[in-house]
């Protein structure tokens, strides 16, 4: 059965593909087993030559690649273009510390003939989603690849031509054929190759669900996986706050790819003295962007991925309101072709409501009146996510001290929360676990291993 992309913005088919057969899948995982005995014997140096070629391919391809994740998803051109621009800094920025990440270390009160190496562990499978089409797979495939791994992308379907593109541009930088490798195959077939055992470990960004199939795959097959799952965000605003720049700012937050983002701002906790204000401000905000096709300029917020992701997020605005949350504005697909959604704002979100304990992957944000700083934290915290969070306030002391309450991997203080290369990125409870970027990011998948030099 082909796999068939659609354009969200039209909701027409674009392309069908084939899927890879099984000796085709069997030669892929030949090919990375192969070339990782090369690879992996490269130096620092020449690795990063490649991933440097790698970097120059993706500046070359820039707006062709964002006008196919325009196409296949609906990423507004600028957003396509600032995706792809990021990718190619991974790849940069892991090309000029990896060695530096990677070197032998003799740990503080160790024997002085004992020491610590990193050392590769072979073909990496990456489980990718279609929502960052680009930047999930490269910031999980430059530290892979410069550690001296080598990587098969099994990617959503919806963006298989993504998929394929990702792939010609490792071919056009002159990689060796089998470091980087894309698999057209549908998810049911995602087991079969974790529990291969020439695949030594799983890389994958999706949501809850799928992460929790897969790592029980991988589970059983006892290899290393890290997981970016979903998460329900919070961002908190105190009394203290600048309302217009914090309105600004989650708006800018809750709106980046349609709110289609596990770290986008999805719950607004505000304390009572500030929480009129900042509702008004933030659905102003909201209201006011410019919703349209992801092709043209103007456009700051484009269509959902898929019909059947607008009809859920409805579905949520829908049973919040029923159980009492208010709409400051949206709250309704919007009408003609492609899966648009006006940009909405829930007020008077209280605990039940599906706006306040479940994911909303979309332009919907949801404002949660509390009392004081504890309890914006404590709702902060009442949630089975734990990826991102950001604090609103004048004063830095008070910051670091929410921050330091938080059950999250990353918090932003009056900012919204994003990924850099150069920093460690993922999250607790139902958000995952193991760390992406950074050098935490590059020994996920390396051996640790002591080696006793005494004799």
């Amino acid at each position: 059965m082909a796999i068939e992309t659609i354009n969200p913005a039209t909701g027409r088919p674009i392309r069908r593909y084939r899927e890879h057969s099984r000796s085709e899948v069997e030669a892929a995982l030949a090919r990375a087993s192969r070339a990782f005995a090369a690879w992996r014997a490269l130096t620092f140096a020449e690795r990063a030559r490649a991933l440097r070629s790698v970097a120059a391919v993706l500046r070359r391809r820039a707006g062709g690649l964002a006008r196919l994740a325009a196409d296949e998803m609906g990423k507004p051109l600028a957003e396509g273009e600032a995706e792809v621009r990021k990718s190619r800094l991974a790849c940069a920025h892991y090309a000029r510390y990896a060695r530096r990440f990677l070197a032998p270390e003799r740990p503080p009160g160790s024997p002085r003939w004992a020491r610590v190496v990193f050392e590769p562990l072979g073909p990496i499978l990456a489980v990718m989603p279609w929502n960052f089409p680009f930047w999930q797979v490269f910031r999980a495939a430059a530290p892979a690849l410069m550690a001296g791994n080598t990587m098969l992308l099994k990617h959503a379907s919806n963006v298989t031509g993504c998929a394929r593109a990702i792939e010609r541009v490792f071919a056009e930088s002159g990689l060796p054929r089998g470091v980087f490798q894309t698999l057209v195959l549908r998810s049911r077939r995602v087991a079969a190759l974790v529990a291969d055992p020439r695949v030594r470990a799983v890389t994958l960004t999706g949501s809850t669900q799928a992460g929790l199939s897969v790592a029980s795959q991988a589970g059983a097959a006892m290899k290393k996986g890290v997981f970016e799952l979903g998460g329900s965000d919070p961002y908190l605003v105190l009394a203290d706050a600048d309302i217009g720049r914090a309105a600004e700012v989650c708006a800018a937050a809750r709106l980046l790819n349609a709110g289609q983002s596990c770290i986008s701002a999805k719950r607004f906790i505000v304390v009572r003295p500030v929480a009129r204000a900042f509702a008004r401000a933030l659905a102003a905000r909201m209201a006011a962007r410019r919703v349209g096709s992801p092709l043209n300029p103007s456009t700051q917020v484009g269509p959902l991925a898929r019909g059947d992701l607008r009809a859920e997020l409805h579905g949520q605005v829908r049973a919040s309101v029923r159980r009492g949350a208010r709409l400051l504005t949206g709250g309704r697909p919007l009408p003609g072709p492609g899966f648009y959604y006006a940009p909405s704002v829930l007020s008077g979100v209280r605990k039940g409501m599906p706006a306040y304990g479940e994911e909303l992957f979309g332009p919907v944000a949801a404002v949660i009146r509390v009392r004081d700083e504890d309890e914006a934290v404590r709702v902060a915290n009442d949630s089975a996510f734990g990826l991102g969070a950001a604090v609103f306030t004048r004063r830095r002391r008070t910051a670091e001290r929410v921050a330091a309450r938080l059950e999250a991997g990353t918090v932003f203080w009056n900012d919204f929360v994003r990924s850099d290369p150069s920093l460690p990125f993922g999250g607790v409870k139902l958000s995952g676990h193991g760390r992406e970027l950074g050098p935490q990011g590059i020994r996920e998948f390396v051996n640790v291993k002591t080696l006793w030099m005494a004799g």
